[in-house]
């Protein structure tokens, strides 16, 4: 994580009108006076605003080298990117990289996708905002985050319970169009079909049945589609109830997989 100095100098309350007395009976009284105000240090310390202002450099020059450089204009997409906080998605320890141009692990063997990835990604099925749109695979939540800020309504669903149940409180706390769900993606989500869009986020050998069937006519899909060590990222167009197939780029996502951990 960059930081950036205080100019002012802040942080040393001695240099800040506090002065020690020499006097019988006094330091005891300066003693308290002094961590009373470093108490209240962290409360109103600029420090804590130069880190978000430090963020907020980070993901601005992240929409312009690695999305915007890369061919992705759309001003909505390219809005969201910048205001979502990257950062709040990640691990506290990786959270120095959070803005960098690739994945990072999030726990449990998952990743959090490299931001250009998820621009592209969210691009491709042209967000509207009355959309309601299915995704597969929340892992960290963040993806779901850009597609809140676009759309009317998101769910998402993820198979692994604790990353769910984490991105699901992060998210709750965030927006109120997100809905989260406990299950097998590969299934979809029925109860809500049809979807103007989906967005999987984990690679099956061919595309599911189930969110083909999910996929509301002149909806479009974007999912990675291949073995493990080789897939290449597709958008489908449901036209007259069947799937036109475009081919973006060759990507690497975690496979697709079942509750007992077997590769769809």
């Amino acid at each position: 994580m960059k930081r950036s100095l205080d100019k002012s100098g802040f942080g040393t309350p001695m240099d800040s009108g506090f002065g020690v007395s020499r006097s019988p009976g006094k330091p005891v009284l300066v003693f308290f006076i002094l961590v009373f105000c470093c108490l209240l240090l962290p409360v109103w310390s600029p420090a804590a605003d130069t880190t978000e202002a430090a963020y907020a450099d980070q993901r601005e020059k992240m929409v312009a080298l690695q999305i915007e450089a890369r061919g992705i204009h759309d001003p909505q997409v390219l809005k969201a990117m910048r205001k979502v906080k990257r950062h709040q998605f990640v691990p506290e320890s990786l959270r120095g990289r959070a803005y960098a141009d690739h994945p990072l692990p999030i726990g449990e063997g998952q990743t959090i996708s490299q931001p250009y990835i998820v621009a592209l990604m969210t691009a491709v099925v042209k967000p509207e905002p009355g959309m309601k749109v299915l995704e597969i695979g929340t892992g960290s939540g963040y993806q779901a985050a850009i597609l809140a800020e676009l759309c009317k309504s998101v769910y998402t669903i993820e198979i692994v319970e604790v990353l769910g149940k984490r991105a699901g409180k992060l998210l709750a706390g965030l927006y109120k169009n997100v809905h989260v769900r406990i299950g097998d993606g590969y299934q979809g989500w029925p109860q809500e079909a049809p979807f103007d869009a989906i967005l999987v986020t984990c690679a099956p050998t061919k595309v599911p049945r189930p969110l083909e069937d999910q996929l509301k006519e002149g909806g479009r899909m974007v999912i990675p589609v291949g073995e493990s060590w080789v897939q290449e990222l597709v958008v489908l167009t449901k036209r007259n109830g069947r799937l036109e197939r475009q081919e973006i780029i060759p990507v690497r996502f975690v496979p697709m997989v079942d509750a007992k951990g077997r590769k769809y």
